[in-house]
């Protein structure tokens, strides 16, 4: 899987976090990845025989969902730019005899595919990492044939809520300047952000569904793989190493209180965005 040659020099930052968190993606703290997978795929609805691309697929929760949809005549293309994600997903498909998929190692913004080629085209949680994300999606619509549908994630306002907003302050008292992660995370938390970039790029039959996907942890330590696993570890290994353990702990002292007998809720909000190529 060599690296793409066409990569944005400020997604590089977003490869280097996932390409460490790629060991921890799978955890089962992040069994999200795998719920919004399945609901995904449910709404794409790809025919047997369909070519799908999955767009920043990282271990491929979506990738494998929608191989199985479109059967052995169909082809489902990932892409992510950390190839650790990309090679933890080459291991599953080899070790589940899967034959319709392919991996490659690029940058999303940079599609390099010809225009019409796929049935469908979708986008699991990685739209708002990137740097231009109409121009990005415009290359998505670019490749995607006319009547093809375009799919993609986002994580609403109350998502991980109140667990990262006292994580955020705690970094910040550290020093750690966490206003950029906070602005890429809240940019389609609104569903009408999510419509508007879909009307932008010449969309049709537009729909944004949000449902909530959340389920309890069983232990704070828990809320920490999540922290650990995905994004929000970039901000987190800002800190000194000297000073992560006791950051670590200091946050999950604050956050016990929020325990109950069910465990710790992790709202997972999140919009199902998608429209068609006319």
């Amino acid at each position: 899987m060599p690296p793409s040659p066409a990569i944005h020099p400020a997604h590089d930052a977003v490869a280097d976090v996932f390409n460490r968190a790629a060991a921890d993606y799978d955890s089962p703290a992040l069994r999200f990845f795998g719920f919004c997978a399945d609901r995904l795929v449910m709404r794409l609805n790809p025919a047997p025989g369909d070519k799908v691309l999955d767009i920043a697929a990282g271990t491929g929760a979506v990738t494998l969902a929608a191989a199985q949809a479109v059967g052995p005549s169909g082809r489902v293309i990932a892409i992510d730019l950390a190839e650790g994600m990309l090679e933890r997903l080459a291991r599953k498909i080899e070790k589940f005899g899967i034959g319709n998929v392919d991996l490659h190692v690029m940058d999303a913004a940079a599609l390099e595919f010809r225009r019409d080629y796929f049935h469908h085209v979708v986008c699991s949680f990685g739209l708002f990492f990137l740097s231009d994300m109409a121009a990005a999606l415009a290359g998505w619509v670019r490749v995607l044939r006319p009547g093809g549908k375009l799919m993609f994630t986002a994580f609403g306002p109350s998502a991980f809520e109140p667990m990262k907003r006292l994580l955020l302050a705690r970094l910040e008292s550290e020093g750690v300047d966490t206003g950029a992660s906070a602005r890429t995370a809240h940019s389609l938390s609104d569903p009408e952000a999510c419509r508007a970039l879909l009307t932008g790029a010449g969309l049709v039959d537009i729909n944004v569904e949000t449902a909530q996907l959340g389920y309890h942890l069983l232990k704070a330590e828990d809320w920490w793989e999540v922290v650990w696993g995905a994004g929000l570890r970039g901000l987190v290994e800002q800190l000194p190493p000297v000073r992560r353990d006791a950051v670590r702990a200091a946050h999950l002292a604050e956050i016990a209180p929020l325990m109950t007998d069910k465990g710790l809720w992790l709202d997972i909000t999140v919009h199902f965005a998608g429209g068609k190529k006319a």
